[in-house]
This record gives structure tokens, C-alpha cells and sequence, in this order.
């Protein structure tokens, strides 16, 4: 079983309120889900209505699998024009880090 994260710090756009925050990330999270049957969330940076950390997590028998997913992941958020990605921290474990 290999198991992966992936950290998506974001910045967002014209947002002026947490609440406007809320309406931007909520669509972002939502789709990644739904397109990719992963795990996500908002993870971080929850007082500031610029930014977002997304987190990310992937289950599957094989790591390149796990690789691959958490890659569109990325690329998905890359693309949205409302968002501008700051960093992306990818990891990985699986049966040899016990």
C-alpha cells in the first residue's frame, strides 16, 4: 500500500473576505474530489483570505499510481485561472518506511 499527500499552497485572486474565500476554494476542493476520488481539504492558512494550503491524499497498491494522481492534482489547480499556485510539496510513503 503506498499512501500520498500533496500540498497546494495557493493565492487567490480579487478576494477581500474570508467568506469570498470560502466561495473560491470551496468549487477547487470539491473538484478534485470529485474528478480524482481523492481525500482533500482545506489545510491551512484559515485566517488569511489571500491564501489557501489544499491538502491532498492518495491510497493505492501501486506508487506510480499514487504519483500520477497527485500529479493531475496539481496540474488541475495549475490551471485555474482564479488561483495562482505558490508551491506544490509532494510526498510518499509506502511498505520499506515502516
Amino acid at each position: 500500500m503506498f499512501v500520498g499527500a500533496l500540498e497546494l499552497d495557493v493565492l487567490l485572486g480579487d478576494v477581500h473576505s474570508l467568506k469570498q474565500k470560502r466561495s473560491a476554494v470551496k468549487p477547487v476542493v470539491a473538484e478534485l474530489r470529485r474528478r480524482f476520488e481523492v481525500a482533500v481539504a482545506e489545510a491551512g492558512h484559515l485566517d488569511l483570505h489571500r491564501r489557501a494550503l489544499i491538502g491532498v491524499a492518495a491510497v493505492a497498491a501501486d506508487a506510480e499510481h499514487v504519483r500520477d494522481v497527485l500529479v493531475a492534482c496539481e496540474r488541475l489547480v495549475a490551471g485555474r485561472p482564479e488561483l495562482e499556485l505558490l508551491s506544490a510539496r509532494h510526498r510518499l510513503v509506502g511498505p520499506e518506511d515502516e
